[in-house]
């Protein structure tokens, strides 16, 4: 910047890097540093390498306009505010643009609300090519806040570091690679087991806490619930989505691909194909209910069943009979369904991201058991899927609300039936028979979602 630029008191100016086209700043040359209003300071990062995250209500009086920021933590310096008060700010070091000039300036983070600008340049931003006339204003040309009712205003925001929580009580291949991508991509990545969080609940500051801690913003969370805490795992994931936490998949849709029974209603209701499914409660019904299915053979299956687990291969009326008294001895729920024969013991895993199938394989199961669980000791391979298989399990997942999810279904002469909608899949399998970076599909929906989004107008904008 060798030319000379004249500021007034008072100027347009924007901090991309930060996703801020347009600010209007007081130009004091009687402060020494300078200062953005940001709330929800913290930081976070490893000590070696620290980092901030904040948000920024950059239009005077908007609150509910807020931009996420992070950047690098360079100082934390001591400020003496205007009404004398001494304030321990974080400092940070980003380009700031002015008309067709842009320079590196040093910035502090405090909060600035009720003031009339949301920025103060002080001396230490103002270069030798800068002259500031300070009986004048708007010297440069002007910008508008307008671009923040707008979709530009998603577009234009930077990449930058994210805060994302994987709830997850196992350290198995999911969780790691979760771990190690969102990390390679600069991301700060951090692993909470799910039942040792506790939350604060009220309307005023509700809270999830851990280890004797609240625990901090997140840009994301991740959910990895296990079925034997269901509960307690999806009001954990509710707490998350009541502070406005991103939940890549929700409290009611992890709950409702959970319950079997409740999850066949669903996919029922939007008419999505899968096997003839019965459910009583009363012994006397058992006849009826097989009748309501078919003809033997006959699956059933507990409600709380998981990777193959609780899931009985009927082969004759008889038999079905004594499996599902023997279930109700247990007074255990379970699920009468048909018995897909043309699917000979395999079904189709896909896995969607963000609304769009970006794998898909073949399950084939052990030598004598119809169940294709890759637990169980299956086998799977990558697959090509039809048009009709691809439109049902983007419609089961979209059905649930679920971001990522892993949808099974089985090839019949009816079309494809689905047979569950998995919230938190595997991707062991489903990366190694695709041989495609799954962690990384879902970091990129991650990080499209949470740039900003834009505010509507108000009638005194």
């Amino acid at each position: 910047m060798s030319e000379e630029i004249k500021l007034g008191w008072e100027e347009w100016v924007s901090l991309p890097d930060l996703g801020l086209p347009a600010l209007r700043a007081k130009v004091d040359t009687g402060a020494r540093t300078s200062a953005l209003h940001a709330y929800e300071i913290e930081r976070f990062g490893p000590a070696s390498k620290p980092k901030v995250r904040f948000a920024v209500h950059p239009i005077p009086g908007r609150d509910d306009l807020s931009i996420p920021c992070s950047a690098e933590i360079i100082d934390r310096r001591e400020v003496i505010s205007s009404n004398g008060e001494a304030e321990s700010r974080y400092v940070i070091r980003t380009n700031i643009k002015v008309g067709t000039k842009s320079w590196p300036i040093e910035v502090t983070l405090t909060d600035r609300r009720g003031m009339s600008n949301h920025m103060l340049l002080g001396r230490q931003a103002l270069t030798e090519a800068v002259t500031v006339v300070p009986a004048e204003k708007f010297q440069q040309p002007e910008l508008s806040f307008d671009v923040y009712h707008s979709t530009r205003v998603r577009k234009m925001a930077p990449n930058r570091a994210l805060r994302v929580a994987v709830l997850s009580r196992e350290a198995n291949y999911s969780t790691a690679r979760l771990v190690a991508e969102g990390e390679e991509r600069g991301h700060v990545v951090e692993t909470i087991d799910t039942t040792r969080c506790y939350m604060a609940i009220n309307a005023l500051a509700p809270d999830v806490y851990y280890d004797g801690k609240r625990l901090p913003r997140y840009d994301a969370v991740i959910p990895r619930i296990v079925a034997s805490i269901t509960s307690y795992g999806t009001a954990v994931v509710r707490q998350f989505e009541t502070i406005g936490t991103y939940c890549i998949n929700g409290s009611a849709g992890i709950t409702q691909s959970r319950d079997k029974l409740c999850a066949h209603q669903l996919m029922a209701r939007h008419k999505i194909g899968m096997p003839n499914t019965a459910f009583a409660a009363s012994p006397k019904d058992t006849d009826g209910l097989i009748g309501l299915v078919g003809t033997a053979p006959l699956i059933v299956k507990l409600l709380e069943s998981t990777q193959g687990k609780g899931v009985v291969l009927a082969e004759t009326k008889k038999a079905a009979q004594s499996v599902i008294d023997a279930f109700r001895g247990l007074k255990a729920n379970f699920l009468v369904q048909d018995f897909v024969k043309e699917a000979a013991g395999e079904d189709i895993r896909c896995l969607v991201v963000g609304g769009k199938v970006v794998a898909a394989m073949k399950r084939t199961g052990a030598e004598g058991d119809f169940r294709s669980n890759l637990h169980r000791g299956g086998s799977a391979q990558v697959v090509r899927i039809s048009k009709a298989e691809r439109e049902a399990a983007v419609k089961a997942a979209r059905v649930f609300g679920l971001k990522l999810a892993g949808v099974d279904l089985l090839r019949s002469e009816g079309g494809p039936k689905v047979l569950e909608v998995n919230s938190s899949p595997g991707l062991e399998g489903i990366e190694k028979a695709s041989g495609k970076n799954i962690a990384g599909l879902l970091y990129d929906h991650i990080e499209t979602h949470v740039r900003p989004q834009p505010v509507r107008r108000r009638k005194t904008d």
